[in-house]
């Protein structure tokens, strides 16, 4: 798989990732239960945690080993994934109940 391809693969991930929360009603797709906002914002949390381990094996397996960063990058990939993360909030809590009506 070539790297660019991988780097799409990863921001797919990424994306897919960020919604799942307000997508589904079980917790990382396994645990069923009534979610309330602050289990959502955990579950967010994370799948930020778990693409951002995705993407470090990602980066020690294409480049065989790991570039160290500051915490700029992290609050940068933080807002990424909370751009990422609009279209489900907004299917969740005000297009669902619209299309319910």
């Amino acid at each position: 798989m070539q790297q660019t391809s991988v780097y799409g693969v990863l921001l797919a991930v990424a994306f897919l990732a960020a919604n799942l929360p307000w997508l589904s009603e079980r917790f990382l797709l396994v645990i069923k239960l009534h979610k309330t906002a602050g289990w959502r914002w955990l579950e967010w949390l994370v799948c930020y945690g778990l693409v951002g381990l995705l993407a470090m094996a990602l980066e020690h397996k294409l480049t065989g080993g790991l570039h160290l960063q500051q915490w700029e990058f992290y609050v940068a990939t933080l807002c990424l994934f909370v751009v990422f993360a609009l279209p489900g909030f907004i299917y969740h809590y005000d297009l669902k109940k619209l299309l319910k009506a």
